[in-house]
C-alpha cells in the first residue's frame, strides 16, 4: 500500500488554502528577492509560522530561482517525539495543498544502511518543521523529489554522516531547519542570537547548544561537513517574532543563512 504524508500543519502554521498559500509564499518570495553569484549548495531557514518567520525563511529561498537542484535533502530536529537516532520516511510522497512532492526511496534506502538510522513515519508524521519548508519549494520548481531527514537523540557526528550519504552533486540541495533561542525577551534573544550566528558563521559547531538553536544537531553536522569542505557562508537575514509578528516579552529567534562550495 503506497502511504501519501497528508499535510499536518496546513491551516496553522501556514494556509491551507491552495491560492492563499500561493498568493502569501510568492509576496514573501518578491518582497525577498536576491541574487547570488553561484547556485548555494546549503541553506539553514526557520520554521515557525509564515507570519512569524516566513520572511526570513524566504531570504534564502529567493537565492533558489534558478538553481538546478532535483532532489532535497530535508533535515530537521524532532519535536513531537522523542526518539534515537534519525528517522527517514516511508512515505511514498509528502502533499500541501499545492500537490504532492515524491519522497527519493532509493536515496532513503540508502540512508537505511547507516546503523544510526531507520524508517520512522510516527515521528514525521506530525512534525511542522520539515513540512513548513516545501510550499516555498513547490513556488520555484515543479519537479523534484525530497529526502525528508529528522534527528532525535544523536550526534553531530551522526548528522554529518547522514549528510555525507546524500550529499550529491548540483543537483542536490540541502536544506537544514531551525529556530534560534525560544522565549527569552527581546534584547536577551537578540544578544543570544548574535553569538549563536557568530558562532555558525565561523562555522563553529562546537559553540553552539540547544538552547541556541533546536535544530543545533543539524546544524553542527552541516558545519563539520562545511568546514571539512572550505565552504563559504554568509548571513541573509536575522530577525525575532519580536520583530515580525508577536510580542517582545517572549521571542523566537530566526536566522537565514546560505553555505557553497565555491571560496570565491
Amino acid at each position: 500500500m503506497h502511504y501519501i504524508r497528508p499535510p499536518a500543519v496546513a491551516g496553522t502554521f501556514y494556509p491551507d488554502q491552495p491560492q492563499v498559500l500561493q498568493q502569501q509564499v510568492d509576496h514573501l518570495l518578491s518582497s525577498a528577492r536576491q541574487t547570488a553569484r553561484s547556485a548555494p549548495k546549503a541553506l539553514i531557514v526557520p520554521h515557525a509560522g509564515y507570519i512569524y518567520s516566513g520572511s526570513v525563511a524566504a531570504s534564502a529561498y529567493a537565492l533558489l530561482e534558478k538553481h538546478p537542484f532535483s532532489q532535497v535533502v530535508l533535515f530537521g530536529p524532532a519535536h513531537r517525539l522523542p526518539f534515537h537516532g534519525v528517522a527517514l520516511c516511508e512515505a511514498e510522497a509528502y502533499e500541501t495543498p499545492l500537490g504532492r512532492i515524491a519522497v527519493n526511496r532509493q536515496q532513503e534506502a540508502a540512508l537505511n544502511q547507516l546503523d544510526f538510522s531507520r524508517p520512522f513515519d510516527l515521528a514525521l508524521a506530525p512534525e511542522h518543521c520539515l513540512e513548513v519548508q516545501l510550499p516555498f519549494l513547490q513556488r520555484l520548481k515543479k519537479d523534484f523529489s525530497i529526502i525528508p531527514l529528522l534527528a532525535g537523540e544523536c550526534t553531530p557526528q551522526q548528522a554529518e554522516a547522514a549528510l555525507e550519504a546524500c550529499w550529491g552533486g548540483p543537483e542536490t540541495l540541502i536544506i537544514i531547519s531551525s529556530d534560534l533561542s525560544h522565549y527569552l525577551d527581546y534584547n536577551s534573544a537578540r544578544n543570544t542570537d548574535e553569538k549563536t550566528i557568530n558562532s555558525i558563521l565561523a562555522l563553529d559547531e562546537e559553540a553552539i547548544s540547544y538552547q541556541q538553536a533546536c535544530g543545533q544537531i543539524p546544524i553542527r553536522g552541516l558545519l563539520r561537513v562545511a568546514r571539512k569542505k572550505h565552504m563559504r557562508i554568509e548571513l541573509l537575514d536575522a530577525r525575532n517574532s519580536g520583530d515580525t509578528a508577536g510580542s517582545k516579552d517572549r521571542v523566537v529567534g530566526y536566522a537565514a543563512f546560505a553555505l557553497y562550495e565555491d571560496e570565491l
